[in-house]
């Protein structure tokens, strides 16, 4: 998968950028606040995964603006290209296009676009809450196998659903509310078996990827492990109905999918709380290679969008990384220059939302 060309209007502070992209390495160099993680932020945007520094989307138009517009020629891994739109008004709903043709949400991007993001931020992946991690898992569930998005919405709308139920019971259910709530139930035990299995699955998958990058990026070796911990045992129709009492009286769900946690493990010992800074930053970078690796088993290429990484990373770890990318077209944001060992196709300059190119 590449994407070819890029066209932004008042996205961010570009007004008006248009810009081809090489197959390999592309790095994009500019100080702070010009707008180089702009470009990579608008191709995430278009792979379905909105914007990964966390914006939201009135947030990308351009001071001044009424919408915004991004614009990619995209060349699948068949052979064939398609023209990808998105309209992002600040009144109104998105209007998405593919050839052309109107999308009716923007989940229905996933898959046509597919990235693997790497940016600072990935340290809280080890060092953050659960919410993070099952973040991280549900993500590469979606980029593995985008079908997988409607499991992971269907839970959202139930447990919505459910918690609504149980705010409204004010901490006693009558004959009414316990029936609906059985109803409820029962469609959280069977999304929130079917998707704790595809994350073990998945997990299962991963596991060989995350030690091998792992030892790649430090350089050195070490044993690297994760584990799924369930906020149940036994069937959840089950746990659901042990938990009743209590999540009536919080007016949440107590157990379920939502409660999981992914353990990471170096060295037989918790990362989060045993681990140095450097091998934190080494596990969140083969988190990612690991996601990556087996999204390409399953058949696809994604692009890589590196967020100026490489700033948090010593001179080792920098090389390393690089040395671990799998070939792939690749996209670099860095404020200081090349990183060690970067040998580019192309370097972009970019000033005030304005690009040039570098020799």
């Amino acid at each position: 998968m590449l994407v070819r060309q890029l066209h932004l209007t008042d996205f961010r502070n570009h007004r008006s950028t248009r810009v081809e992209l090489s197959d390999g390495l592309t790095v994009i160099v500019g100080e702070n606040g010009q707008g180089k993680s702009n470009l990579i932020e608008a191709i995430g945007w278009l792979a379905g995964i909105g914007s990964f520094r966390g914006a939201p989307d009135d947030a990308l138009i351009a001071v001044g603006a009424d919408s915004a517009v991004i614009r990619a020629v995209v060349e699948s891994d068949d052979g064939r290209e398609q023209l990808v739109e998105a309209e992002l008004p600040r009144i109104g709903r998105n209007r998405i296009q593919v050839n052309r043709q109107r999308l009716q949400r923007s989940r229905d991007l996933l898959g046509v676009i597919r990235v693997t993001v790497f940016s600072p931020d990935d340290l809280s992946l080890v060092k953050g809450g659960p919410a993070l991690r099952r973040r991280w898992l549900d993500e590469a569930l979606v980029g593995r196998h985008p079908r997988l998005d409607s499991l992971r919405s269907d839970l959202d709308r139930v447990l919505k659903q459910r918690n609504a139920l149980l705010r409204s019971a004010g901490g006693r259910l009558d004959a009414d509310a316990e029936f609906t709530l059985d109803v409820w139930d029962a469609k959280l035990a069977e999304t929130g078996e079917a998707l704790k299995q595809v994350r073990l699955d998945l997990l299962e998958a991963i596991q060989p990827h995350l030690g091998a990058s792992y030892d790649s990026v430090a350089s050195t070796e070490a044993e690297v492990g994760t584990e799924y911990v369930s906020s149940w045992n036994g069937p959840l129709t089950d746990a659901l109905i042990e938990a009743r009492r209590l999540d009536v009286r919080r007016g949440v769900s107590t157990v379920g999918p939502h409660r999981d946690e992914v353990e990471l493990m170096i060295g037989g010992s918790p990362a989060r709380t045993h681990a140095s800074q450097g091998e934190q930053r080494s596990l969140a970078l083969a988190m990612r290679l690991a996601v990556d690796a087996v999204v390409r088993e399953a058949g696809w290429k994604p692009v890589l969008l590196l967020d100026d990484v490489f700033s948090e990373l010593d001179p080792g770890r920098a090389a390393a990384l690089l040395k671990a990318l799998p070939s792939a077209q690749s996209l670099l944001t860095a404020a200081s220059g090349l990183p060690p060992g970067a040998e580019p196709d192309r370097v972009l300059r970019v000033i005030g939302g304005t690009i040039s190119e570098e020799p």
